[in-house]
């Protein structure tokens, strides 16, 4: 057994006080020492560091407390997991979520097991995952021929300040492209809040692309410091953009997707909702709309299960008033 007694957490905090390292800690109370080391990260006092017994004794019973509550996939339970779901929430997404309000809910392990017991009745939850349950296949390598764009700026020389993710205004750009090639959609979203602005196009035109890129991000005009894109020739009037949002156009290198790793990561979310095949000439604005909302609404694992939009004002809040 892993689980330590009220007594041998004593010991520990008496015997770390004497500058006994976790090695000789495991041999005193008879437990491996990845037991202690384990013991130690979690229950040490958050702000201090050190470690106390009667805290780390309170913590683990806290936590058994919340497991207790939590082990039961009850109605309710499952009425709760069933209405995140369908608001294409991951299952990490809807624990996650649970456990930060003290909600009832079970592990997203267990979401995962309801989910394809589910379906092996026939039933459709797996339909909301992303990917619908399928490991996510990277996209395959097209090479462009057509030539270098004009003017490009490499994202070797963008500011080192981006890759922090501290402020408001450092975006990615690209499109997601329509059933035969047909339609667009295009995408935009901030690095620091994931906050993302999404436009129906009818193709892949650059002087359109331009124009509605301008069109959606005006409104933040004041705020905006750099953007980033792949280097697909539909971004060829970038000077446009940079011009009349004065703001700094960089572009990713061939093949490196990674390099806009958030955007990458928006429009897999856009597509639980779009998905490929789908005719980009039936959805409405509203769709597309409500698709953004959506996005912009859904807690993320990366903002400690708090949403976009909440990172949004809060960053817009620090940079208004303070």
């Amino acid at each position: 057994m892993s689980h330590l007694t009220r007594e041998q957490r004593y010991t520990i905090a008496s015997i770390l006080q004497n500058g006994y390292n976790q090695k000789e800690i495991a041999l005193v109370i008879k437990k491996d020492k990845s037991v202690v080391s384990r013991e130690i990260r979690r229950n040490a006092d958050a702000r201090s560091g050190v470690y106390r017994d009667d805290l780390a004794h309170r913590k683990y019973l806290k936590r058994q407390e919340y497991k207790a509550k939590t082990r039961t996939f009850t109605p309710e339970v499952e009425e709760y997991v069933r209405d995140r779901l369908r608001l294409k929430h991951s299952p990490e997404q809807i624990a996650g979520v649970a456990k930060k309000n003290g909600d009832k809910c079970v592990s997203h392990e267990r979401i995962y097991q309801f989910i394809w017991q589910d379906k092996r009745k026939k039933g459709t939850l797996y339909l909301d995952l992303r990917n619908r349950g399928r490991r996510y296949k990277k996209r395959s390598v097209i090479y462009d021929k057509r030539g270098i764009i004009p003017n490009r700026t490499d994202i070797s020389q963008r500011p080192p300040e981006v890759e922090l993710r501290e402020r408001f205004g450092d975006l990615e750009i690209d499109l997601i492209i329509g059933k035969n090639h047909k339609g667009a959609i295009l995408t935009i979203n901030d690095r620091a809040t994931g906050f993302g602005k999404l436009h129906k196009l009818d193709g892949k035109d650059a002087q359109q692309l331009a124009t509605a890129t301008i069109d959606c991000l005006m409104e933040w005009k004041p705020f905006l410091k750099t953007i980033t894109s792949d280097n697909g020739k539909e971004f060829a009037a970038h000077e446009l953009v940079a011009k009349h949002l004065n703001i700094d156009f960089f572009f990713a290198k061939p093949y490196a997707s990674w390099q806009r790793g958030s955007n990458e990561n928006f429009n897999r979310l856009v597509r639980q909702y779009i998905p490929k095949k789908v005719d980009f000439d039936c959805i409405p604005t509203d769709y597309i709309n409500f698709v953004e909302y959506q996005l912009n609404n859904r807690p993320r694992k990366r903002f400690k299960y708090e949403s976009p939009m909440f990172m949004f004002n809060q960053l817009f809040f620090i940079f208004l008033f303070f």
